[in-house]
């Protein structure tokens, strides 16, 4: 059998991290089976699905490198295909036409919460009359169409994830609303649980792998499959994504879409690598490898079935690990847009590169280097790295005389100079370093202080924060 796996997002906002984790996952293990990876756009929300959102996905999925290989393919356009699938069911009796109003299923819906019911439908128009629903037609009730799910019956599927799951009919909700008439009398837009399994029958899904909170929905596909006289495919329930304290992730733990994390400095590859992890676990314990690699190992009976702790440290250190064996020239372009983005735009192609050069090492996201002194003309210091410029501040100022006449190009050189200037001071190298880097970083800590100083000389920053230390 060959693998076919599909993504289905929803546009009706931004690619969410569940779903490329979702994708991801498929992805994966398409490429593992030498299969096909299918992208499906589910738009039949037309209130709440935006162009904007169809294009974040695109975009998303490109900057995670997960190249789809059928697709898009949009629902809005495979309307026809849902009007033939529904008449196929009215036309066996395995579907029939509800006038319920409104009022009237609230009404139903109040009187089981008074009694502590669960909701559901009760089914009341199942086997109406011709009369019936021609009286329904006269009063101009739009009717919706909906599946009858036979009670009681159990469902059981092998879940790829989960191993065997039971679920019982009798708690889906009644018969379910699969698709709705519009004012003309056709068959409208359908509802997802229904669109979801014209979809994946007439696009050959054999891998159905998507979150956990769609265990419920898998209950009743399958029995829609069923009645269509089609095997199902296999089904896989992935954990959802968790917070430190085990909640479902939200935008209050900082970021929840891909396009925030691009953002936020994380490179594409480190971020894929760091969502592999997230619900899967290498056979050989490996913690870095490129999506390409995992590839060739994953399977499903190493996704876990507890939810996935998103761990902001571990994510911060993969994306170090990535930051510190970038060439430095594709460090450079990865960092140059934030710097354009934050007003720091400099054509110094060569001084740039050292720069780069110099931070990466240090950095554990990209938006780090917007914050890095070297571009500014003046420099904000730290309280105590403040005190102890200001107590050189005059023999800060008496190297910058030094420096000037000087002028050395090479790290070398300054370092040279720095010497014979502390041997002229009557102090230790070592005794001069400290006060250095403080009045030229504002801090204490910070990338190699000769190698920043010969940085912020070449730009003339150099001398003049020597100079000005604040009194």
């Amino acid at each position: 059998m060959t693998v076919r796996v599909r993504i289905a997002p929803s546009p009706t906002g931004n690619l969410h991290i569940g779903t490329a984790r979702t994708a991801l996952f498929n992805w994966l293990y398409a490429r593992r089976h030498g299969g096909t990876f299918i992208l499906r756009i589910e738009d039949t929300d037309r209130e709440r699905s935006r162009e904007e959102y169809v294009q974040n996905i695109l975009t998303g999925l490109q900057w995670l490198g997960l190249n789809f290989d059928e697709g898009p393919f949009f629902q809005t356009q495979r309307l026809s295909q849902y009007q033939a699938a529904v008449e196929t069911l009215l036309a066996r009796g395995l579907a029939y036409l509800c006038y319920c109003s409104e009022a009237e299923l609230e009404a139903l819906r109040q009187s089981q919460r008074a009694q502590k019911l669960a909701p559901r439908y009760d089914n009341r128009h199942r086997h109406l009359t011709p009369e019936q629903r021609a009286a329904y037609e006269a009063e101009g009730r739009r009717p919706v169409v909906r599946f009858r799910i036979e009670e009681p019956r159990e469902v059981v599927w092998h879940d790829l994830v989960r191993g065997e799951i039971r679920w019982q009919t009798q708690d889906l909700g009644g018969d379910m609303v699969i698709a709705r008439i519009e004012a003309d009398g056709a068959i409208g837009l359908p509802l997802y649980n229904f669109a979801v399994v014209v979809d994946d029958l007439e696009m050959g899904i054999t891998q159905v792998v998507r979150g956990e909170d769609h265990i419920a929905n898998t209950a009743k596909q399958i029995l829609l499959y069923e009645a269509f006289g089609a095997t199902p495919p296999a089904f896989g329930h992935l954990p959802l994504i968790l917070n430190a304290q085990g909640a479902k992730i939200s935008k209050r733990d900082g970021a929840t879409s891909v396009d925030e994390f691009r953002q936020m400095g994380f490179l594409p590859q480190a971020f894929t690598n760091y969502m592999v992890l997230l619900g899967w676990s290498p056979p050989d314990g490996q913690e870095l490898f490129a999506i390409e690699q995992a590839a060739q190992q994953f399977d499903f009976d190493r996704v876990n079935k507890a939810g996935a702790r998103f761990d902001w440290d571990k994510l911060d250190w993969i994306n170090g690990q990535y930051l510190r064996v970038l060439p430095p020239a594709d460090l450079l372009a990865a960092i140059l847009p934030f710097w354009q983005a934050a007003g720091l735009a400099d054509d110094d192609g060569p001084w740039l590169l050292d720069l780069v050069t110099l931070l990466g090492p240090g950095l554990t996201r990209l938006t780090a280097a917007v914050a890095a002194v070297y571009f500014a003309d003046t420099v904000t210091f730290e309280d105590e790295a403040l005190a102890i410029a200001r107590d050189h501040r005059h023999l800060l100022a008496d190297f910058a005389q030094v420096l000037a006449a000087a002028n050395p190009q090479r790290v070398e050189d300054a370092d040279a100079l720095l010497k014979s200037f502390a041997k002229e001071q009557g102090v230790k190298k070592g005794a001069l370093m400290r006060p250095l880097r403080c009045g030229l970083m504002g801090s204490l800590h910070g990338p190699d202080l000769l190698q920043s100083l010969m940085l912020l000389h070449r730009k003339g920053k150099a001398i003049p924060r020597l100079q000005g230390i604040p009194a």
